[in-house]
């Protein structure tokens, strides 16, 4: 345990040595990735994408980090696509057809999409899986709103849960652990769902079901409608954040299935959505103020905490099945 430590914190002061590369813009504009020809480094698209999952995959074992990098950076690029501003929809079926292209064998010079489709081969990916993510990325070009929360889960089920699934494969898992991978793949996207709703109304885009939003006297999450029903505002937030910690209890009965030396980065990047849905919580417009976001450091210090409980046998491990999301206090 002592020698696992002090890698992490020699790694944790190169960390520091990099922190304001690490903290640059987290959008990448198509212009410069996902094209057919990319001089960029594959490690940038993931450090650049998510301080949470790019510090959290530091805790892997080694053997698996690559692996995570790829399958993090075709899903980033494509969602990319669909996000900038304005939306690139051009690029994004430029980039489907060249990955359907890769898969039926034909050569692409697109290091992304091929270091994704030898993944796929070798962790025995199903195609339906990516076929339904690029469906729900798909959907976000000629869809703006959902009339209900089964509408939305469909669009869960290939933005978010089929990733939790090709996790599973990267780690190794069986069937056992895959419908928790799949409710803790959709708890995170209903978080981002929540914490991006002011830079969603740029893309003139509400996850949230027109159902819900009616049934708090809400026409809409626009700034104006917020301010103008404050109180039907926070209530409708919380409301869907402990939609939230339902999904998140479901997901975390799945971490038994983990492996130690893997279940590390997965309890860490779920601890963090879960600190980013407790403090929206705590007051539900600061999403029109800022993004909340984890500093690399709070990851870190967070992964350090869970490998010293994981390895200490004097603690009981948090995936031994006794979940108490339903108690965090708020």
């Amino acid at each position: 345990m002592k020698e696992k430590l002090g890698t992490s914190l020699m790694s944790l002061n190169t960390y520091k040595k990099n922190l304001d590369s690490d903290m640059t813009k987290n959008v990448y504009s198509s212009e410069t990735h996902g094209n057919r020809i990319t001089s960029e480094n594959p490690k940038d698209i993931f450090r650049n994408g998510s301080t949470t999952y790019y510090y959290s995959t530091k805790l892997f074992p080694v053997s698996i980090r690559e692996e995570v990098t790829q399958l993090y950076n075709f899903v980033r690029i494509a969602d990319d696509y669909v996000d900038s501003v304005p939306q690139d929809t051009k690029g994004f079926f430029q980039f489907k057809e060249e990955y359907y292209s890769a898969v039926s064998g034909k050569k692409t010079e697109n290091k992304v999409i091929a270091d994704f489709v030898n993944l796929s081969e070798r962790r025995q990916f199903k195609h339906e899986w990516v076929d339904a993510f690029l469906k729900s990325m798909e959907m976000d070009t000629e869809k703006s709103n959902y009339k209900n929360l089964e509408e939305l889960n469909t669009y869960l089920y290939g933005s978010a849960e089929v990733i939790g699934l090709m996790m599973n494969r990267v780690m190794g898992l069986d069937e056992r652990a895959d419908e928790s991978a799949q409710y803790l793949g959709k708890a995170m996207q209903f978080i981002n769902f929540i914490r991006d709703i002011d830079e969603d109304l740029d893309l003139k885009r509400t996850y949230f079901p027109t159902k819900d939003l009616k049934a708090f006297g809400l026409s809409g999450l626009t700034r104006g409608e917020a301010r103008r029903k404050p109180e039907q505002f926070n209530a409708f937030v919380r409301s869907q954040i402990r939609i939230y910690f339902q999904w998140q209890k479901r997901a975390e009965l799945g971490f038994q299935f983990i492996p130690k030396n893997m279940r590390i980065a997965v309890q860490t990047a779920s601890d963090m959505y879960m600190w980013t849905a407790k403090e929206i919580y705590k007051n539900p417009f600061i999403v029109y103020d800022l993004k909340i976001k984890p500093t690399w450091s709070k990851v870190i210090l967070n992964g350090l905490k869970n490998m010293i409980n994981a390895y200490n046998p004097l603690r009981r491990s948090r995936a031994s099945g006794n979940v108490t999301i339903e108690n965090h206090s708020i």
